[in-house]
């Protein structure tokens, strides 16, 4: 056999070994944990026939304590493919080699995919399955996630980074997903908890299940952690390459345009309809989008945590937009610490990936309360305020009803940097609601009147015409124009066209300093 022979044999044998790895009693132990392998998710996300895999052979860093393997990959797949034709980066872990672990080579490998994403501006994908730091290699394990961690931030606000935990993220390995952009889970198979029930059970002598402490239902309704669950991987992953189609690859790129047969010119008289006429009543503020958006479609990010916020992608005559929406049917729209919250990172990711930001406002004002106040509702709603206020895309906002206070001013104000403000005729714009100033501004007349009730319902009148009314803010020049809600859509088609070459000159300096 001549030398070539020779090598291509060595090759082809070391394959048929880098093969073996991946058995069916592996495959059949993901299955029957409801979860699929990392080859098999890798196939689903990338367009067929294109995916590259990068450092196959690599193996694990040798340990004199513990166990250790041999297999080839170290645990991790990392590589590179087409998403709906565009260049993605991804590393998936491989929980049938030492549990997905992550150690130096591992380590290395996502590392590797990370700078490679940076430089290409491309996405960069984790398919998360892993029982966090290589504990036989200490110091090197914790010095990857460093490493990781590193890049994470690197990257923020250059390419999209999105985390998929498709089975457990434990201790470090948490930190890095809350570092990047978008975090899917799966219901029942995926965990995420810094420290686990055991430890929990040994500190504070809790019994707590996975699920309870970091399943999917907890971090996408009490903490927050997760945007998006789906019921299995295959939904999970069919998610997140929609939610891609949103944004561009980098931040130098404007985000992708879908021809759609939505017309732009489209009059929706049922939004003449849809704000109650009793302005104590509550609507789902999702029916306007719906009426606004291409064919009614649209995406929504963080569903079930801080419901009193909607924050999603959607189209507008096929330009990706992110939509801010006060929702009435929950804590009537008001703003408290976790919408607040919500709304800045949303606002934030749309800044920096030139996704242009419209504002549909309804809401009374902050939500009131010592629990608010003394968890810091001044400081948490300064970050909306400041999430608004930095942001250079283009900014609509749309008054459909209540528009009240210090909410008023932070929802996209025209002097916070709105650069069209629109307002329906339902609009409420003042310093408080009609109640509350009535009650301040004729105590003394509502203590003496025989009937206060009847008189105070006669002020609160007199105050929406007199003060409160739309018009008033439209003559001022604080709003652009009160529209017709039929033509909604029409008015934000135009209003974006007319800003598609905004450029807004920012004072030269390092970074400002978001109240965190």
């Amino acid at each position: 056999m001549d030398v070539n022979g020779k090598l291509f044999k060595r090759y082809t044998s070391r394959y048929e070994s880098y093969l073996k790895q991946y058995s069916r009693e592996n495959t059949e132990k993901q299955h029957a944990k409801g979860k699929l392998t990392a080859i098999e998710r890798i196939e689903l996300l990338f367009d067929q026939g294109t995916f590259e895999e990068i450092d196959a052979f690599m193996t694990a860093a040798e340990t004199n304590f513990g166990k250790s393997t041999k297999a080839f990959g170290d645990g991790v797949i990392t590589g590179f493919g087409n998403i709906s034709g565009r260049l993605a980066f991804v590393y998936a872990q491989d929980f049938t080699v030492m549990g997905g672990s992550l150690g130096a080579a591992h380590a290395a490998k996502i590392i590797k995919m990370q700078d490679m994403a940076l430089k290409m501006g491309a996405p960069i994908i984790g398919l998360i399955d892993s029982g966090g730091a290589r504990i036989q290699e200490g110091v090197a394990s914790l010095a990857g996630y460093s490493g990781i961690f590193r890049r994470n931030v690197e990257a923020s606000g250059v390419i999209p980074q999105i985390s998929v935990i498709m089975g457990p993220a434990a201790g470090g390995a948490v930190y890095s997903p809350a570092l990047t952009d978008f975090i899917f889970m799966t219901a029942k198979t995926s965990y995420m908890f810094v420290t686990g029930p055991d430890v929990v059970k040994q500190v504070l002598n809790e019994d707590v299940s996975f699920e309870d402490l970091g399943g999917a239902s907890t971090h996408s309704k009490k903490s927050g952690v997760a945007d998006f669950v789906f019921e299995d991987e295959e939904n999970t992953i069919l998610g997140l390459k929609r939610l891609l189609s949103y944004f561009p690859s980098n931040n130098l790129e404007n985000p992708p345009f879908v021809l759609t047969d939505d017309t732009a010119d489209r009059i929706e008289e049922r939004l003449r309809d849809i704000v109650p006429d009793d302005a104590n009543k509550a609507y789902d503020v999702r029916d306007v989008i719906k009426l606004i958006v291409d064919n009614g479609r649209f995406m929504e990010v963080a569903e079930n945590f801080a419901a009193n916020i909607v924050v999603c992608f959607a189209r507008l005559a096929g330009q990706s937009i992110g939509i801010i929406a006060n929702q009435p049917k929950v804590l009537a729209g008001t703003l408290d610490i976790n919408s607040s919250i919500k709304a800045a990172r949303f606002i934030r990711f749309c800044d920096s990936f030139n996704i242009p930001i419209i504002t549909l406002e309804d809401v009374p004002g902050f939500l009131p309360g010592i629990d608010q106040e003394h968890a810091g509702i001044i400081r948490h709603g300064a970050k909306l305020l400041y999430a608004y206020a930095d942001s250079t895309v283009p900014k609509i906002t749309v008054i459909l009803r209540k528009s009240y206070g210090g909410a008023y001013c932070v929802m996209n104000s025209k002097n916070l940097g709105g650069d069209f403000n629109f307002a329906w005729p339902s609009a409420e714009i003042a310093v408080m609601g009609p109640d509350g100033a009535v009650a301040i501004l004729y105590r003394k007349e509502l203590a003496e009147s025989k009937d206060p009730a009847k008189l105070k319902k006669e002020l609160a009148a007199k105050y929406r015409e007199e003060i409160a009314n739309p018009y008033i803010a439209d003559e001022k020049g604080y709003i652009d124009e009160v529209i017709d809600p039929a033509y909604t859509r029409v008015k934000l088609i135009r209003a974006l066209k007319a800003l598609e070459n905004k450029h807004v000159l920012t004072p030269q300096r390092k970074h400002g300093n978001i109240p965190l």
